[in-house]
């Protein structure tokens, strides 16, 4: 085996490794959270495009509550992002906070960039199945939220461009917000393409009536490029008068919401969910 597949190998393993550790921050009643496990969401011939559900416990037969929508980074379907450790606990996480989590596996898997479209095309598909099925899950399908991590950042710029009604905040982990600076030179179609899938584009030149949107940074993110494009977004946003609030975690790397339990990272998950319950309508209900 070469240095170079040693390399990879030794890249997949950590990442398989880290993806395993549940956020480092918890609440009261994560352990009672039902969790309704490997829906189909969409049409597609894929039997690794589910979705899993996370409903507080002890709700009233018709009490109905936010919704918030997990989008993973570019991990590929068939790796079971909904699996994770991470993305197990935040969905407990953010149903025990009070709220109807949903975490579900996308296309994205970079290279190549042209699964950026048929991820888009799940990001819907699963919105659209959690609004039509609403009902069954205890959720309000006109109060939801969205939160991306890493490079499934991407995957907001669609949402910032439409602003759906029932859409009332998204939030960006350590998130990619500006694919452009990764076209090759000279290619103009792979330009295209990302500039449609970041964020950045998406911004108008009045975005004062924007979804109000955190981003949360980690001052000391190793993947390449990643803070130079979301300090980019950032500036841009500020400058075109948009509602974001950047919480910047100074010492923290990638990931370090389920690798670095320490209070930084504890209080910018708590931050992250006051502002969700903030413009998710649950005002107060953090315990």
């Amino acid at each position: 085996m070469t240095d170079e597949s040693n390399s990879a190998a030794s890249v997949a393993k950590s990442l398989a490794d880290r993806v395993k550790n549940p956020v480092v921050y918890r609440l009261p009643g994560m352990d009672k959270v039902r969790v309704i496990s490997n829906l189909r969401y969409g049409g597609v011939d894929n039997p690794y495009l589910l979705m899993d559900v996370y409903v507080p416990p002890d709700l009233k037969l018709q009490e109905h509550r936010p919704a918030v929508v997990f989008i993973h980074g570019g991990a590929g379907p068939e790796n079971k992002a909904k699996d994770w450790g991470i993305f197990q606990s935040w969905g407990r996480l953010i149903a025990a906070a009070g709220m109807i989590g949903v975490m579900f596996t996308h296309r994205f898997s970079p290279p190549p960039a042209s699964l950026l479209t048929e991820a888009a095309s799940d990001v819907s598909a699963a919105i659209e199945y959690v609004r039509a099925n609403a009902a069954s899950f205890h959720a309000n399908p006109d109060r939801i939220g969205v939160c991306a991590w890493s490079s499934g950042g991407a995957l907001l710029s669609a949402l910032l461009n439409k602003r759906p009604g029932f859409l009332r905040c998204l939030v960006a982990f350590y998130a990619m917000l500006d694919l452009q600076q990764y076209a090759p030179a000279g290619d103009t179609a792979a330009s295209q393409v990302l500039k449609s899938f970041s964020a950045i584009a998406a911004l108008p030149e009045d975005a004062s009536s924007m979804l109000p949107m955190l981003i949360v940074r980690a001052g000391r993110d190793e993947v390449p490029m990643l803070n130079d494009a979301l300090d980019r977004f950032t500036a841009t946003a500020l400058k075109v008068n948009a509602p974001i609030t950047l919480i910047n975690h100074p010492s923290a790397e990638h990931g370090f919401d389920n690798q670095s339990d320490d209070e930084g990272s504890r209080e910018v998950i708590r931050s992250a969910i006051e502002f969700i319950q903030t413009h998710l309508g649950l005002r107060g209900a953090m315990t």
